[in-house]
């Protein structure tokens, strides 16, 4: 009974990790087709009252993302979290996109999210 028991226990732990990679995986496509996304909109990115290129925003958002990975499992958090605002004053990220108004990049990004997964 004991072999049984360590047998289902390594299962168990295996199959914890097995879905925890196959999560992590999901997560990092998708979050790099939402920094793609942004690097190739053609929108203006409006950080902290500055206006920045597309390409400058996926860069300012692929730094933060390297730099605070662990708090970004899953491509909402990844919005939530890090590529809304700026850290240091608070203040919510932009986009304003040809032939539309200036919108949240938070609403932005999880219009794109949903595309992507097809919602």
């Amino acid at each position: 009974m004991n072999r049984l028991m360590c047998v289902f226990v390594i299962m168990v732990a295996l199959f914890g990790f097995w879905r925890s990679a196959v999560s992590d995986d999901v997560a990092s496509v998708e979050i790099e087709y939402l920094l793609e996304s942004v690097g190739h909109s053609g929108c203006v990115f409006i950080r902290n009252g500055s206006e920045h290129s597309s390409e400058d925003a996926e860069s300012h958002l692929r730094l933060k993302y390297r730099n605070g990975k662990k708090w970004a499992k899953s491509a909402e958090l990844f919005i939530k979290r890090l590529a809304t605002k700026s850290s240091w004053t608070k203040k919510a990220y932009y986009l304003r996109c040809e032939g539309e108004s200036r919108q949240p990049v938070a609403q932005w990004l999880k219009a794109r999210l949903a595309n992507y997964r097809g919602v």
